[in-house]
C-alpha cells in the first residue's frame, strides 16, 4: 500500500505484522553470530574431548595397519575390519557432532527462535530473474555485505598474523621435537589458533546482530494507512465497535438495575447522584455498592427502589463520596465505614419499627453531619 499511495513506512510493526512475518519465515538472523558460536563452541569442545578423540583415532589406525597372517588369507577380513573401524570412528565422533549441532541451533534461538515455514521453501520464479539479481547485488544491502566481508578479512587476518607472530618460536620448535610429542603439540597449537580466529568474530557479531535486528524491523515497518487498515480488520468497523460498546453498556446497566431490589438502602444527592448499598453481615467484610448513577440513571435507580420498597435516604456528601470513590460490586473505602454504618443503623432501625405510612415513604429521610473525611469531600 505504501507503494500505491506514496506513503513512507514510518510506523513500528504491529504484533500481528510480526507474527505474519514469522509465519512466513521472516525473522532476524545473523550469519556472523551463527559462525562465531559454531567455531567457538566446536573449538572449545575439541580442547576438552580432543585428547580422547585423538586416542580413539590412533587406536583405529594402529589396528588397521596391524594385519595378522590369518586376516591376509581371509577374503572377508578386510570388510569386517573396515566395518569395525567405521563404527569406532563414528562413536568417537558422535559427541563432537552433537556439540556442533547444538552450537548451530543456539544462534537462531537467541535471535528469533526456531521457526519452520513451508512458505519459505516454496519455489519463486522471481529469484531466477537476472535483472532483479543484479539489483540485489548492487543494492545497499549488498554493499553492506561486501563491507562486512572486507572487515572480516582484515580482522581475522590481523588476529591470525598476531597469533603466528606470538607462537613463532613454538612452530619452529616442532621440528626438533620427537614425533610422539610433536603431533599433540601441533594439534594444540592449531586449536588455539582456531579459537583465536573465532574470538575475532565476536567483534563482528557484536556489530552485525544489532544491525540485523534494526534491518529486520525496518523491513517490517508500516505506513499509517496499513496500521489503520489492520486495526479495522482486527477490531472491526468503528461503527460496529461503538454499537457493540453501546449494547454492552446497556446490558451492564440492566444487570445493575436488577441488583437494586436487593439493596438495603439507596443514598441520594438527592437529584444528581444515587448509590445503592448492600450489606450482609455474615458474608461481607464491608458494605458494597451494587448500583450507582448520575442524573437519568440516578432517577431510574430511585424509581426501582421505590417500586421495591427499598429505603431511600438523602445524604448529599455521602452520595457524592460513594459515587466518586467506589466502583460497582466493590467494598466501600475504610474512610466511609463510620458514615455508612450510621446510615445502615438508621435504616435497619426504621425497618424494625414498621411505623412508616405510605405518605412517609414518599418523603425521603435526610441525614446531615455524617463523618466524611476531607479527602472524600466532592462538590459535584
Amino acid at each position: 500500500m505504501a507503494e500505491d499511495t506514496g506513503q513512507e513506512r514510518t510506523e513500528d510493526p504491529t504484533p500481528r505484522r510480526k507474527q505474519q512475518a514469522k509465519e512466513k519465515g521472516q525473522v532476524a538472523r545473523s550469519r556472523e553470530l551463527n559462525t562465531m558460536l559454531v567455531m567457538l563452541i566446536s573449538g572449545g569442545a575439541l580442547l576438552i574431548i580432543g585428547p580422547a578423540l585423538i586416542k580413539t583415532l590412533a587406536n583405529i589406525f594402529r589396528e588397521q595397519l596391524t594385519i595378522s597372517r590369518v586376516n591376509i588369507f581371509d577374503p572377508g577380513a578386510m570388510l569386517r575390519l573396515f566395518e569395525a573401524a567405521a563404527m569406532d570412528a563414528f562413536w568417537g565422533l558422535v559427541p563432537f557432532f552433537f556439540v556442533i549441532m547444538t552450537a548451530a541451533l543456539v544462534g537462531p534461538i537467541i535471535m528469533g527462535g526456531l521457526t519452520f515455514s513451508s512458505k519459505s521453501l516454496a519455489f519463486k520464479w522471481d529469484k531466477l530473474d537476472p535483472i532483479k539479481g543484479l539489483s540485489r547485488v548492487f543494492a545497499w544491502r549488498g554493499l553492506v555485505e561486501l563491507l562486512k566481508a572486507l572487515i572480516k578479512f582484515i580482522v581475522i587476518g590481523f588476529v591470525a598474523i598476531m597469533f603466528l607472530y606470538g607462537q613463532f618460536d613454538n612452530y619452529l620448535g616442532l621440528g626438533l621435537e620427537p614425533l610422539h610429542q610433536a603431533l599433540p603439540h601441533t594439534v594444540t597449537l592449531l586449536l588455539w589458533a582456531f579459537l583465536s580466529i573465532a574470538s575475532a568474530l565476536i567483534l563482528i557479531a557484536a556489530v552485525d546482530v544489532p544491525f540485523q535486528i534494526w534491518d529486520h524491523n525496518k523491513q517490517l515497518k508500516m505506513t499509517f494507512q496499513e496500521v489503520k487498515d489492520e486495526n479495522k480488520d482486527t477490531e472491526g468497523n468503528p461503527d460496529v465497535r461503538s454499537r457493540v460498546r453501546r449494547v454492552q453498556r446497556e446490558m451492564a446497566q440492566r444487570r445493575m438495575m436488577a441488583e437494586v431490589p436487593d439493596a438495603d438502602v439507596v443514598v441520594t444527592n438527592p437529584q444528581h447522584y444515587s448509590v445503592a448499598l448492600k450489606y450482609d453481615q455474615d458474608n461481607m467484610g464491608a458494605p458494597i455498592v451494587v448500583a450507582k448513577g448520575v442524573d437519568l440513571m440516578a432517577m431510574q435507580i430511585r424509581f426501582v427502589a421505590r417500586e421495591n420498597e427499598v429505603p431511600i435516604l438523602e445524604a448529599p456528601p455521602l452520595a457524592r463520596a460513594l459515587h466518586h470513590t467506589t466502583e460497582l460490586n466493590q467494598e466501600i473505602p475504610a474512610g466511609l465505614y463510620l458514615a455508612v454504618a450510621q446510615v445502615l443503623a438508621y435504616v435497619f432501625q426504621l425497618k424494625r419499627s414498621h411505623k412508616q405510612t405510605k405518605k412517609d415513604k414518599r418523603k425521603h429521610p435526610t441525614m446531615s453531619d455524617l463523618p466524611i473525611p476531607d479527602d472524600m469531600q466532592f462538590d459535584a
